[in-house]
């Protein structure tokens, strides 16, 4: 009897510290999403209380092109804002922090993987922001293929440790490497790692034997996309990485309070919602917002949009600006990628406002008197041999781990739970880019409209051209007939007078 009153009052005790456990807990978390709701809150409000000032619509002195990874930016960095804007006009870049180099009061444009937090460290009424969006599984599908493919390069190296040494040497070089820019340099050492402990496991195992004709589930040769799109890196950095670093709050952020909201926003989805309205504010004050998939319209609007005001801008100040010589740009080397880094190792400092723009430092297209037809002419011309050279690049890399060789067709074989599970995990990327497409429509009607008032403003001016002209020319012709009967009339008065003589 006594034991059973013992093992009765166990149980009871038990059943007291879980209860006193789950009170606890309950009442932690309570507390633990109000503390959240008050982070975000207040810095979700401090964020919408900063208005644009200027006509959002009208280029500033600053363009800053916030490059949102695997979006097709850096075709637009070569093919269209290279022949707007000579070197010696762009910003000192690094994909990680940017370092303003205090020399270079001429910086006109800023390219970078940085979030919106960059802001802070410039003249908001001097800047401009552009960025391109993309459907969020196709972003999370180039992504993925995009970390297999650079990380692949190692391969060539007997191991793992073998790679790590070459790639440290190469990088102390002072040049810039993938793994140098965000978000790669967390992305590519991880699906390294991965790579070549799957090629040891095939190497111990005695086989290369790949069972699977899915290259997004080849588990012998490489993650498959499914752990890829759970592991937590992925999660932190991949997901919803659009609208995180619209708002200015991705892992690499400059803002203090960023790595307490983002937690918050990602343990409470709930209170995500006000990440996204921030985001979605942005978009509002930008001067332009491509879409991916929209590549051809695009860039039209971006030639029209951006490029026509940027000439504008230049052969307009070159009338009356002074003549300096043209400021030598510092170009660093990329080791496993043609990404446009540039290798500075100077402190932080406040953007200065820029000077006025020497002939020296047009840019190619201003020189060549560009209009915004000529400017995309040359920009497919520049995206075909852009393309060509990347699209080899990244079948010699896939090679090492054949089959596993990345496709459209490929795509259609991940199952379509998969895709489902891609889209509630980037939800507030689903949704921003929701709202960008009606922002595209927008500026596309806005540009439409622009040509027609262009073209009718040019009619009337060729209309009151071509009155002036015969206008002009009707009293020319009145003017010699006039004239000649004039000296005519004096001739014939004069030999009147020699007969009456």
């Amino acid at each position: 009897m006594r034991q059973k009153g013992h093992i009765f009052d166990g149980f009871v005790i038990l059943v007291f510290l879980l209860s006193v456990s789950t009170i606890t807990k309950a009442t932690e978390g309570k507390d633990g999403f109000k503390q959240c709701e008050h982070i975000v809150k207040q810095w979700a409000s401090s964020s919408l209380d900063l208005e644009v000032k200027n006509d959002k619509h009208v280029l500033q002195n600053l363009l800053f092109f916030l490059h949102v990874p695997r979006t097709g930016g850096r075709t637009y960095f070569h093919c269209f804002l290279k022949k707007l804007y000579a070197s010696s006009l762009e910003c000192p870049r690094s994909y990680d922090k940017l370092r303003i180099d205090p020399r270079k009061p001429k910086c006109r444009l800023l390219v970078t993987h940085d979030d919106y937090s960059m802001m802070n460290k410039l003249h908001k009424d001097e800047t401009s922001v552009v960025t391109i969006l993309r459907n969020p599984i196709d972003r999370v599908f180039s992504a993925y293929e995009f970390s297999v493919e650079v990380a692949a390069r190692f391969l060539v190296h007997p191991n793992l440790t073998s790679a790590t040494k070459m790639s440290g040497r190469l990088r102390s070089k002072n040049t810039i490497s993938t793994l140098d820019i965000w978000p790669w340099k967390y992305l590519v050492p991880w699906m390294r790692e991965d790579l070549f402990a799957r090629r040891e496991a095939r190497e111990q195992n005695g086989h290369s034997v790949v069972t699977s004709t899915n290259p997004y589930d080849m588990k012998e040769m490489v993650m498959p996309l499914h752990e890829y799109i759970n592991n937590p890196i992925a999660r932190d950095i991949i997901h919803n990485g659009a609208t995180f670093q619209v708002a200015g709050l991705a892992n690499n952020s400059y803002l203090t309070e960023a790595h307490d909201v983002r937690h918050c926003a990602l343990k409470y989805q709930s209170l995500g919602d006000y990440v996204l309205k921030v985001a979605k504010k942005r978009l509002d004050d930008m001067l332009y917002v491509g879409l991916t998939e929209n590549h051809k319209e695009s860039a039209t609007m971006f030639a029209n949009v951006v490029g026509t005001q940027a000439i504008s801008q230049f052969t307009g100040s070159t009338s009356h600006g002074d003549h300096t010589a043209k400021n030598s740009s510092e170009q660093g080397s990329s080791l496993l990628e043609s990404d446009f880094d540039t290798t500075y190792h100077h402190s932080n400092s406040t953007y200065q406002k820029p000077n006025q723009i020497s002939a020296a430092d047009q840019g190619e297209a201003t020189k060549e008197n560009m209009t915004a037809g000529k400017l995309m002419d040359a920009y497919e011309s520049c995206i075909s041999n852009l393309w060509k050279t990347q699209s080899e690049r990244r079948i010699n890399s896939l090679k090492k781990i054949d089959p596993a060789n990345f496709t459209k067709e490929g795509r259609r074989q991940v199952s379509e739970a998969l895709l489902q599970e891609i889209t509630s995990l980037n939800h507030l990327d689903v949704e921003l880019y929701k709202y960008a497409q009606t922002i595209f429509a927008n500026q596309h009607k806005r540009m439409l409209v622009n040509k027609v008032v262009t073209n009718q403003l040019d009619s009337d001016f060729d209309d009151s051209y071509r009155a002036f002209s015969w206008e002009a020319i009707c009293i020319a012709i009145s003017v010699v007939f006039v004239a000649l009967f004039a000296v005519l009339f004096v001739t014939a008065k004069r030999r009147t007078s020699k007969l009456k003589l």
